[in-house]
């Protein structure tokens, strides 16, 4: 089972959802960067559960020790390991889901693939998981603001269901956004989306939308042309988050609609510096950053999880009915926020050291 990413900057996460504890260990951090336990239990506390009545209810601290990799406050060059005990496993409330086969869920593949699965709370397939992400994105952006310290990173909620904000990505800020539980960009639209997720999870169902991410301050020439191109990369990170269904950079899709005329974005000097006067690109040609904001869209799928019957089958393949129990977000996007964050930071901490490996 895959649960590495990166080259030069690599992390493999471990734990289940329900085990004794989740964590990561990373290879390729450069020694005598600053961090500290704070720095990674502050961006923890933003993807922890229970923070708020719209999202899952269980009780976590995910309070993280670091094992290794770290003294008096500096990195050493060695592996750094993080771990959080989990504390409010209920695993009783899978019982059912032991032997019958969650629709949409990855139960079905995980028995077709290895025979064997983790059944409570889903295991590895639980976002659960991104618990490692999200420390070892911590020490990423760590990494990166001792190299670069301008570069900044900022996701927010872009779309609930059929709500939408409309705040254009340059005029986002991180107080906006971590101001209201939703994690979006204005206060409005935020009452709308926490309605929408509360009326959802009240009937059972659930909500799925859109995170907006924008890297700001990019240093030119990040991403390996050809197979590790930027975009790539960066669509391998963000894909591979769970409930992540869909990836754009720049236009993305709204690309075919235009023409070469009206996409192609214009250079110019600015003082010393190459900029471009549109970013349909955004911030990424050939590959390779141009210095202009590096503009994502995600699309996240609804949670699969409904308090509601529905068919399915068990693993005897026979035909059965389930419906969830536990608990679980009606909507995982305020809590995907931070996750997106570190796997961009984690992204560019790998390009970032790739480049400087490379340079003369």
């Amino acid at each position: 089972m895959s649960s590495s990413f990166g080259s030069v900057f690599r992390i493999s996460t471990w734990g289940e959802s329900h085990g004794v504890g989740v964590g990561v260990v990373i290879d390729g951090c450069p020694a005598r960067v600053p961090l500290t336990r704070d720095m990674i239990q502050a961006e923890l506390d933003r993807r922890r559960p229970g923070q708020s009545d719209i999202v899952t209810p269980r009780n976590e601290a995910d309070s993280v020790e670091i094992l290794s990799g770290v003294l008096d406050g500096l990195t050493l060059g060695t592996p750094i390991a993080l771990s959080v005990r989990n504390k409010d496993q209920r695993s009783t409330a899978y019982d059912e889901m032991q032997h019958t086969y969650r629709p949409s869920h990855a139960d079905y593949c995980y028995d077709a693939k290895y025979g064997i699965r983790a059944w409570a709370g889903g295991g590895r397939a639980s976002a659960r998981e991104t618990i490692g992400r999200v420390a070892a994105g911590a020490v990423a952006r760590a990494v990166v603001r001792a190299i670069c310290p301008q570069v900044e990173v900022l996701a927010w909620v872009q779309q609930v269901h059929t709500i939408t904000c409309p705040v254009p990505a340059a005029e986002v800020s991180a107080a906006a956004v971590e101001s209201n539980i939703v994690r979006t960009a204005d206060a409005a639209t935020a009452e709308q989306m926490a309605a929408a997720i509360r009326a959802a999870r009240s009937a059972g169902d659930s909500l799925g939308g859109v995170v907006a991410c924008t890297v700001r301050n990019c240093p030119v020439g990040l991403g390996d042309p050809v197979f590790d191109k930027l975009e790539a990369t960066l669509a391998h990170a963000m894909l591979s988050i769970p409930a992540c269904k869909g990836f754009e950079v720049g236009s993305g899709f709204a690309a075919p609609l235009l023409k070469g005329s009206e996409h192609n974005d214009a250079f110019y000097m600015d003082g010393a510096r190459v900029r471009t006067r549109t970013n349909n690109s955004g911030g990424i040609q050939g590959g390779i950053s141009n210095g202009e904001d590096i503009n994502l869209r995600l699309a996240f799928k609804p949670t699969a999880t409904l308090m509601l019957e529905q068919e399915t089958v068990n693993d005897a393949h026979e035909a059965a009915t389930l419906r969830g129990k536990g608990r679980h977000d009606p909507c995982v996007l305020p809590r995907a926020v931070p996750v997106v964050e570190a796997m961009a930071w984690i992204v560019l901490c790998d390009h970032l050291l790739k480049q400087r490996c490379c340079a003369v």
